[in-house]
């Protein structure tokens, strides 16, 4: 597929009448102590799409995410059902709440799928559901960026969705439906943002919520107990979780607290079952065509889910043909990805094509005795054009593979945030903040 023929003839656009130095501080003064990682080279302005493309992913994004949802409650039951099921140890998820339709209504709350356009459109490589991933705050002040540099150009206005409305949104329809106040708690800790000097990540969204109606604060998990639960209950009864567990354990953060705000009565978004549904396992179980699917469900499974498997040895079906799974990922390393179900910022992912033979097979034996992964065929990104800075005063139109990340809160299509490899780099896994990522805004062509 030629670039342009999904992407669009456009591709990015540069505001007109702003020096490059300008476009850089710019960028750097709003995304300064957010999770953007600080960078050299900067994007000179966001990528464009064709508006049938951007609503398409945006769309696609909702169905697969309520797939998913219905896959994973498929498995069993029960939360405890549902944990056996995926082969995940109850342990790595401690706060579930004890309202099991709680946390079935709020697990798929705040999502962001992860898309890699190939040679045949679009393509969805995993789905992530956690009040922590990344890119919401930063999505928001890209279209911050963006919007007051193209203002007064007499160019066409941006056409984006923006993450912090539809999550303001979300909060309001489940005060509205709990029948509780507007008062949301914001669990989260700077100390997972080592680049950042201060709590501007949090500050940006409850600022913005604070001017909808919203009381909010932030709270480190450490003084939870004594500024939150001084008086024995908890006086906001609705939350963000914005955490995860892995990450608190690796810094050493107590959860206790945690639960204790939970048991006092503050619900905290997305529920425990977010860390199920993001379990690569949930979409390898999609992608192989559970019985339940329609046949347009399974139609639009096989357009946008590139064949995922759990990684067993045993037999699965590959193009037509009965075949010995652990056999063909060992033999054909070139066409697959190897993924642990359970993994952050794409240090858990080995792609084929970019190790040689004996590590791609130590991954593969080493997954096959655990249990623990799918494997997914590879994607051929199409690259397309976006000019870059790497100085004040020199940029350069670089050819890169993006990976776009549409945002779902509550149900709502909420902007489209992209990582892209640095200019200099063309293999390795597409991740912020696990392999040095940039960023960028996607927006719809007008």
């Amino acid at each position: 597929m030629p670039a342009d023929s999904w992407y669009g003839p456009v591709q990015y656009r540069r505001p007109p009448g702003h020096s490059t130095a300008a476009l850089r501080d710019a960028l750097r003064r709003e995304l300064t102590n957010t999770g953007m990682l600080p960078a050299r080279q900067l994007p000179m302005g966001p990528f464009v799409i064709p508006s049938t493309a951007y609503s398409e992913v945006l769309r696609a994004a909702r169905i697969l995410l309520d797939l998913c949802r219905r896959t994973l409650q498929a498995l069993a039951p029960d939360v405890a059902g549902r944990l056996r099921a995926l082969g995940a140890d109850p342990q790595d998820y401690p706060l579930f709440v004890d309202d099991d339709l709680i946390e079935e209504e709020f697990a798929a709350c705040v999502a962001r799928p992860d898309v890699v356009v190939g040679a045949d459109g679009p393509r969805f490589v995993e789905i992530n559901t956690s009040g922590a991933v990344g890119g919401v705050v930063e999505t928001h002040l890209l279209l911050r960026v963006w919007r007051a540099a193209f203002a007064g150009s007499g160019g066409p206005p941006l056409v984006a969705g923006d993450p912090l409305d539809a999550r303001a949104a979300l909060f309001r329809d489940a005060c509205d439906s709990l029948g509780v106040e507007r008062r949301l708690l914001w669990v989260g800790s700077r100390r997972d943002l080592p680049h950042a000097a201060t709590d501007r990540l949090f500050d940006v969204e409850l600022e913005y919520l604070s001017a909808r109606g919203f009381a909010t604060r932030h709270v480190e998990p450490e003084d939870l107990v004594d500024e939150v639960l001084a008086d024995g209950g908890c006086a906001y009864p609705l939350g963000l979780r914005q955490f995860t567990i892995p990450e608190w354990r690796e810094l050493d953060i107590d959860i206790e607290p945690v639960r204790q705000v939970l048991k006092a009565g503050c619900l905290l978004l997305p529920t425990q079952s977010a860390g199920l549904l993001d379990h690569k396992k949930v979409l390898a179980m999609l992608s192989a065509g559970p019985p339940w699917l329609s046949a347009a469900e399974r139609a639009f499974v096989t357009r946008y889910v590139p064949w995922t498997r759990v990684l067993v040895d045993g037999p699965a079906r590959w193009r037509g043909a009965r075949v010995g799974l652990a056999d063909l990922v060992d033999r054909q390393r070139d066409r697959f990805v190897l993924k642990r179900g359970e993994g952050m910022k794409g240090l858990q992912v080995t792609i084929g094509r970019e190790c040689d033979p004996a590590r791609w097979r130590a991954a593969v034996d080493a997954a096959l005795a655990n249990g623990d992964s799918v494997v997914q065929e590879y994607v051929e990104p199409v690259r397309c054009d976006l000019e870059i800075s790497d100085g004040d005063h020199e940029t350069a139109l670089r050819s890169v593979a993006p990976v776009l990340s549409p945002f779902v809160c509550g149900g709502r299509a909420a902007g489209m945030w992209a990582r892209f490899l640095p200019a200099d780099r063309t293999d390795g896994v597409v991740s912020r903040d696990g392999y040095g990522a940039m960023e960028n805004l996607v927006v719809a062509q007008p």
